[in-house]
């Protein structure tokens, strides 16, 4: 079989960041399939899996409900190695497009007090699998990374 894109990165040097993972032709559209790289893959731990879920649920929710972004926003969810998330949006998108949006949902993160969006039962197949504290632990982090950056690599 034929290796995928996303085997091709080198994850020994890949650093924390905002990547463009991808970019497909869906007809006349372009979309644009980002690396939200929360965490330096193989050098630092990887997210806690409950902490991912939780991430998930406020991201997608504050994206999808931002007057620009809630008809951009494809998708949002996490990488199965927990260090970070993908974000698919439709578009042709460089980073620094969409680094406003993620600056905003990682200080909402941050700032979040009050019940998950979604985690009910009759709303998410494992609704008790959550950490808030931690996701907001997390999502500070990850927000000063992106208030210092300068730039990010594509």
């Amino acid at each position: 079989m034929e290796k995928i894109a996303s085997f091709k990165v080198d994850h020994t040097t890949l650093m924390r960041g905002v990547y463009v993972s991808r970019k497909d032709k869906i007809g006349q559209e372009t979309v644009t399939t980002f690396d939200i790289r929360m965490t330096e893959p193989n050098r630092e731990p990887a997210i806690d899996p409950a902490v991912m879920h939780t991430i998930e649920h406020l991201a997608a929710t504050f994206i999808r409900n931002d007057a620009r972004w809630k008809d951009l926003l494809l998708y949002w969810g996490p990488m199965g190695c927990c260090t970070g998330f993908y974000m698919i949006v439709k578009g042709d998108m460089e980073p620094c497009d969409v680094m406003d949006i993620l600056k905003r949902t990682f200080a909402f993160i941050k700032d979040y007090d009050g019940e998950i969006p979604g985690a009910t039962p009759d709303s998410c197949g494992n609704y008790l699998f959550h950490d808030l504290p931690q996701a907001k632990r997390e999502a500070g982090i990850y927000l000063s990374y992106l208030q210092l950056a300068i730039y990010t690599v594509s």
